[in-house]
């Protein structure tokens, strides 16, 4: 059981939900940039929330299946095709032996993921199998896939889906939503607690967070995403410590303009920073393409973690919903 990659796209890495317990030792926790698409993905084909799937970045990867494969595609709209003819997003799909997956220019979103029946068959380093292209460790090789590259998959699926006229077309009769957890428009209004370092911010910058647009620079990245529009600055400089960061910190370097720090970011850091964004929200803003734009909205660490729960909670009907559909 394998996959081989006929174009590599943009970029393609191997990734889960991270590489914890390691922060200590500067290790990053890395992982899907879209954590919703990627534990969704999974729970469709029958995997655990956290293997390791997919991630493809804005364009062009192609895929061949060496062996009848159940995978779902989860995450941005690339208008996926299997042998050209358009493939289903966000169901369990049946991919015959020797089938084409293609990923053309993506519409909406930036990140697609394709989740395994079974998973990708590569060792976990530190335990888990994403991709760390800094250091070159996880994933396949530690680098993002190249042409030519055959992927090992752990098993076939054994998966009993309800069979139709519409399956034999390579198409599952049902599909979940995910719109309640991931909105992929072009602007964005991010949810953000008050960072650390807030006060020390002037009452403009503080206001102008609330209220300015902010455009996602061509130069954003895995790493951090920089932010162009109007500038923040602190009320008085003063030296910072380097402390401790996480998906979704907004620091603000010297020239005043905002960086949200993504799933590859550094461990610690050393500029102000002057908000968190929710982790409710870090899916949708994953998936932001470069030139979108973004609104700031206050909310309160209360309010984050309600809605946090609400989310767990919708994630778990679905979840529900899946083995219902599989078992009936």
């Amino acid at each position: 059981m394998s996959i081989k990659v006929l174009h590599h796209g943009l970029m393609t890495t191997i990734q889960d939900l991270g590489r914890y317990g390691s922060q200590k030792f500067g290790v990053i926790v890395g992982g899907a940039m879209d954590s919703y698409s990627l534990r969704l993905g999974n729970l469709l084909v029958g995997n655990i929330e956290n293997e390791a799937a997919l991630e493809i970045t804005l364009y062009g990867t192609t895929l061949q299946f060496e062996e009848e494969t159940l995978i779902a595609i989860t995450g941005g709209d690339f208008l996926p095709t299997i042998n050209g003819i358009p493939a289903p997003l966000w169901t369990p799909m049946v991919v015959k032996k020797d089938s084409i997956l293609k990923f053309h220019t993506a519409i909406n979103g930036s990140r697609a993921y394709v989740a395994i029946a079974g998973g990708i068959d590569i060792p976990e380093v530190m335990g888990s199998k994403s991709t760390y292209l800094r250091a070159s460790i996880g994933g396949y090789k530690g680098r993002a896939l190249q042409k030519g590259d055959v992927l090992p998959l752990a098993h076939s699926y054994d998966l009993e889906y309800e069979t139709s006229e519409t399956n034999k077309k390579n198409k599952i009769s049902w599909s979940i939503n995910y719109n309640e957890l991931i909105n992929f428009s072009k602007h964005q209004v991010i949810r953000v607690i008050q960072g650390t370092e807030f006060d020390r911010f002037d009452k403009e910058s503080q206001h102008n967070l609330w209220t300015e647009v902010f455009t996602i620079s061509v130069q954003s990245d895995r790493m951090g995403y920089r932010l162009e529009g109007i500038s923040l600055s602190l009320s008085k400089n003063f030296e910072l410590l380097s402390e401790g960061v996480t998906f979704g910190t907004i620091q603000i370097p010297p020239n005043g303009q905002p960086i949200i720090l993504m799933a590859d970011r550094q461990t610690t850091g050393g500029y102000p920073k002057i908000g968190q964004v929710i982790s409710a929200d870090l899916p949708t803003l994953a998936q932001l393409q470069p030139t979108a734009t973004i609104q700031f909205k206050e909310v309160t660490l209360e309010e984050a973690e309600h809605v946090f729960i609400q989310n767990e909670q919708k994630i778990n009907l679905i979840k529900k919903a899946i083995n219902y559909k599989i078992n009936h």
